[in-house]
């Protein structure tokens, strides 16, 4: 029988770690939170935002679905959105892609994949994505290396995505306000351990 005892000791072995280092380490967290940034990413298990960044509990804001999408029509994750910027005012919104992602791989290989053929929550997100990547495939149809190609429709992604993410309200109105609030795009790299930047934008609206 599959038991969660694995979890729960590395989990008491990391807390002691943290107490041994710092004895006040959780107690900085316990009656409220003031993360700086909203990271939006894939949930892919080898993606984990904190890990990937070095950042410590408190200090980021997490949504994460399958290829990191943005869709405003999601209560959830617009809900996520309005929270971090109207109520935790964070500075910065990092919307993060990785080469390697199944969701992207996935909408690329429809129709021919089974999920096609399903009426599902998963059929019918990954149906919206290949929808969002349509100027990528075809641009992209020539490629000879089917690495890179799927490497270009990655980023091709967070480029699609993160137009969606700086047209959403809770974005805009706090740029309408005046606020202090820079969108990044940026893909991470599986095999290098390295984020990437591909796009910035604040309210005066400046580009890379």
């Amino acid at each position: 029988m599959t038991t969660l005892k694995p979890l729960l000791a590395k989990n008491r072995s990391w807390a002691l770690q943290r107490r041994q280092r710092n004895p006040h380490y959780f107690q900085q967290n316990v009656h409220s939170q003031k993360p700086h940034s909203l990271w939006i990413g894939c949930s892919d298990s080898r993606v984990p935002a904190e890990v990937l960044t070095g950042a410590h509990p408190g200090e980021l804001f997490v949504h994460r679905n399958i290829a990191n999408m943005v869709v405003s029509g999601d209560d959830n994750f617009m809900s996520v959105l309005q929270y971090a910027i109207e109520y935790l005012n964070v500075s910065r919104i990092v919307l993060c892609g990785h080469y390697g992602c199944g969701g992207v791989q996935a909408a690329v290989s429809l129709p021919d994949i089974p999920l096609s053929d399903e009426n599902s929550p998963l059929a019918r997100r990954i149906t919206q994505l290949r929808k969002a990547l349509a100027p990528g495939l075809a641009e992209t149809r020539d490629a000879t290396d089917e690495s890179e190609r799927l490497n270009l429709l990655v980023e091709a992604n967070v480029l699609a995505q993160f137009g969606h993410l700086i047209r959403t309200e809770p974005v805009l109105n706090a740029w309408r306000a005046g606020g202090e609030l820079d969108v990044f795009g940026c893909v991470y790299d599986l095999q290098s351990g390295h984020l990437k930047e591909l796009i910035q934008q604040n309210a005066e609206g400046q580009l890379p």
